[in-house]
């Protein structure tokens, strides 16, 4: 009995402690470096126009929620870009559903 405590709180710590998010993405110097999901062509090129104007570094999360998905971004990211980029994201465009299988 005890092991099956064990075992779900070790599930439920999972679920919450660990980050997933369904899109990432690392900028440096005005230039995406690294991308880790799905990322639509239309909004890559959005981001690079912004990066090339503004120069930055820092990281963009995109987080799937039963609202939408949420943006997070890190602490070099300046305001003034963070907002347009969200000006220019993809809500409806982005891919949430993973591994489900359409009828």
């Amino acid at each position: 009995m005890l092991y099956v405590i064990l075992i779900a709180a070790i599930v439920i710590f999972w679920l919450i402690a660990v980050d997933r998010p369904v899109l990432r993405i690392s900028f440096e110097k005005g230039h995406i470096t690294k991308v880790k999901g799905h990322l639509p062509p239309s909004f890559k090129h959005n981001l690079q126009d912004i990066a090339e104007h503004d120069p930055f570094d820092g990281e963009m999360k995109v987080y799937n929620q039963r609202t939408g998905m949420r943006l997070t971004f890190s602490k070099q990211v300046p305001k003034k870009v963070q907002q347009r980029i969200r000006n220019v994201f993809p809500h409806q465009g982005l891919k949430s559903h993973k591994g489900k299988k359409r009828a």
